[in-house]
């Protein structure tokens, strides 16, 4: 019986911040692709090796975690003030589904250095030595991220001594700027309150604050769920039962947060929204075994993503984070010690991580219009993947 032979796509295969994932430009893709829909699904799934029942994604380009379980289409962007059009798909691992919900914030970092490479970004917009500016229209979420990518001879700088909790080498730093963050189609605090009284069956009425910016996320105290933020992922990932409270609290928030309508449909929504457990600073031990003490840090964080604890910290959860830290009253900026603040540092599993945020009152309700932190990126391979050509 014959097969379908298989078909080559050109693609980069890259790291941005503590994540990586296989980017492409629209143009590159088979036809059928370049649109939203089944077709485009298919084959991101069969790029990265979803859905695999195993849970390895051996047969493909994903590292079985939702930190490499990624995808980036980038394009030319036909937008004023705008270079590229970034467009993030988080692959599920074990089920059928691209999810489009939301950003990638560490891949951001990628997308700047990847466009400036593959011919998106305007040539007299990039200097010989010095730094390129960025301007990328992020469409999952309809918001402007800016990037500025060092640049050297005329090509981008990957290497450098910028250090980055969570990624093993040091590399270029590529600062960050998450512009206007909160929800554009409606408040940052979605519910008006900073912290609310969010019933959870099972786990009991727990303090949250949920706001949108960076990605729509839920905040809740560790210790009222059991924990003193100083959890690694072996704490909680290898517990079935603590999953399975955060899902919990993550669909009834959502439904809080007016993201569902039914706690049922959070299944088919994993990417977003993000929940979290924050507390005061004590000292700890991070997963490189480096240690982290209380007066290096404002606060503690832990978040999960697609169902599990992050290894480090998801970057559109440290928007989160930052936008949330400078509003007083929230959750995060009681942990961080109250008060005023335009940054915070933070403990995550992997080490700290800095976030700046410019926050303000307008007629009674925050907004945040800037958040900024720095991340590295760098092209580990480039070429093209293979797929059955009957796969999609």
């Amino acid at each position: 019986m014959a097969h379908a032979p298989q078909i080559r796509i050109p693609a980069t295969y890259m790291r941005g911040g503590t994540s990586k994932g296989v980017f492409f430009r629209l143009q590159d893709l088979p036809e059928a692709a370049r649109v939203p829909g089944e077709a485009r699904n298919r084959l991101l799934m069969r790029v990265i090796g979803s859905p695999d029942p195993y849970q390895k994604q051996i047969d493909g380009m994903g590292g079985a975690t939702s930190s490499t379980s990624k995808t980036v289409i980038l394009s030319q962007s036909e937008r004023p003030d705008h270079d590229v059009d970034y467009l993030f798909g988080q692959v599920a691992i074990d089920k059928p589904f691209v999810d489009w919900s939301g950003n990638c914030g560490n891949l951001s970092a990628a997308v700047g250095p990847f466009a400036i490479s593959n011919g998106l970004v305007d040539p007299e917009r990039i200097p010989e030595n010095g730094v390129a500016v960025v301007r990328i229209w992020q469409a999952n979420i309809g918001k402007t991220i800016v990037t500025r990518v060092p640049i050297t001879n005329g090509a981008v700088q990957e290497t450098g001594d910028f250090e980055l909790d969570g990624v093993t080498f040091p590399a270029a730093e590529v600062p960050v700027e998450f512009m206007d963050p909160a929800d554009g189609e409606g408040a940052m605090f979605p519910t008006g309150n900073l912290v609310d009284d969010l019933e959870v069956p099972g786990v009991g009425t727990l303090k949250a604050t949920m706001i949108n910016a960076g990605i729509p996320t839920i905040f809740v105290n560790a210790a009222d769920i059991g924990y003193t933020g100083t959890e690694l992922q072996e704490a909680i990932n290898g517990d079935a039962r603590a999953l399975a409270m955060f899902e919990t609290i993550r669909a009834h928030g959502a439904v809080r947060m007016g993201l569902i309508r039914h706690v049922d449909e959070a299944a088919n929504r994993q990417h977003t929204p993000k929940v979290a457990f924050v507390a005061k600073p004590v000292d700890y031990v991070a997963s490189s075994g480096q240690p982290v003490k209380a007066s290096d840090v404002d606060l503690l964080v832990r978040a999960l993503s697609m169902g599990k604890l992050h290894h480090a910290m998801m970057g559109t959860a440290a928007v989160a984070i930052g936008a949330a830290a400078a509003v007083p009253g929230t959750l995060v900026n009681l942990a961080a010690g109250g008060g005023e603040r335009n940054s915070v540092h933070f403990g995550h599993p992997s080490g700290t991580l800095r976030v700046g945020a410019e926050a303000s009152r307008v007629n009674g309700e925050w907004t945040v219009t800037k958040v900024i932190m720095s991340r590295s990126a760098r092209v580990l391979m480039e070429g093209g993947v293979h797929v059955p050509g009957d796969s999609f």
